[in-house]
């Protein structure tokens, strides 16, 4: 029997409930490490204006005297924060189903009400659903994984994603309303282009630029990164030169030598390196430029950097009303959210050569 729009706006519920119960949208496979780091630190907010306000202390304003007997002494009106304003942005992903691909796969839409769906046709629906489900799912995440590391330079309606906000060029740009170049608090820490010939004094020189960037992360406010992510070829020499420091005992028994060159895990002061293979692609999409991603490494702050999803606007399954001069059925996906910063000088990009 034919089905009803209603009914095949049922089935496209009855596929997303399946999804949400198995794979939900907003839950990222482990190779976008850094959407999975975001979506966990996420805080639902709200864009009053279209703006979110984060709050800058850039001064502690003292007016910090030495006084004895009876000297005067003077009092002052703290002006010790700014505010960086930030935007929201949206992005929608969707797929279309005319009449005729759904006649041709079994599924005969009607306008006749009273039809009444069988368990077959339900599961004919389904079917059709799923395939535009599975990819509209991981479209949309690969996509929004690519804005959330790019500039924002790709579109002005893009999030400005960690590109801008930890910058290779950190003096440059207004960021959250606040001009780097006349703040210099208000600017991420670099360290680019670090030799990277395969060296033993190379790698304790490595070794030390990035405790001397770890120190200027913590210079303000006294708070260590908690996130390392970076490319492949940084990860590499990170590996290399991590290996020069160490001594590796192999020891044999009466069946030979068992020997495991792989390495379980790099670590720095304690923080894991994840490698993100979303920089190797950017570095295809991108061509030629002058910091690759692939040897690049960040060191972030989850209280310092934060993705805010719009209150109630976060990963919406939307289903439009067929138009009335077109026999075409849309379901989609929307999700309205910014990325603020109230730190900048907790963090800090790198790059070896």
């Amino acid at each position: 029997m034919p089905v009803t729009q209603a009914q095949l706006l049922a089935g496209a519920s009855y596929q997303l409930e399946s999804y949400a119960s198995g794979d939900p949208i907003d839950q990222f496979s482990t190779d976008r490490p850094f959407a999975r780091w975001l979506i966990a630190n996420k805080e639902d907010s709200v864009f009053g204006n279209g703006i979110y306000n984060e709050k800058v202390r850039f001064t502690n304003d003292s007016n910090y005297q030495n006084y004895t007997g009876d000297d005067e002494v003077d009092y002052n009106r703290k002006d010790t924060v700014k505010l960086a304003k930030f935007q929201h942005y949206e992005a929608h992903d969707g797929f279309a189903l005319n009449e005729t691909e759904l006649a041709n796969n079994g599924v005969i839409i009607t306008d006749d009400k009273n039809a009444v769906l069988a368990e077959a046709e339900k599961i004919q629906i389904v079917n059709k659903l799923k395939e535009g489900y599975a990819t509209l799912k991981d479209g949309f995440q690969e996509n929004w994984d690519i804005e959330m590391l790019l500039d924002g330079q790709q579109s002005t309606k893009a999030c400005p994603g960690l590109d801008l906000l930890v910058s290779t060029t950190p003096a440059v740009g207004v960021i959250g309303g606040l001009d780097a170049s006349l703040f210099p608090w208000w600017r991420n820490n670099v360290n680019l282009a670090i030799p990277s010939a395969a060296t033993d004094a190379n790698y304790t020189a490595f070794l030390a630029e990035l405790e001397e960037s770890w120190r200027a992360c913590m210079t303000y406010g006294g708070t260590s990164p908690d996130y390392i992510m970076c490319g492949a070829a940084f990860l590499d020499y990170f590996r290399a030169a991590a290996r020069s420091q160490v001594t590796i005992n192999v020891s044999s028994g009466s069946n030979g030598v068992s020997i495991d060159p792989a390495t379980n895990e790099l670590s720095f002061h304690g923080v894991k390196l994840v490698w993100n293979p979303t920089f190797e692609k950017l570095d295809t999409m991108l061509g030629a430029i002058t910091y690759p991603w692939t040897k690049r490494c960040y060191f972030l702050n989850k209280k310092h950097y934060r993705m805010r999803p719009f209150k109630g606007r976060w990963m919406q399954q939307r289903q439009p009303e067929r138009v009335y001069n077109r026999y075409t059925h849309f379901f989609a996906t929307t999700s309205d959210y910014g990325c603020t910063l109230k730190k900048r000088n907790s963090m800090a990009v790198l790059s070896i050569a």
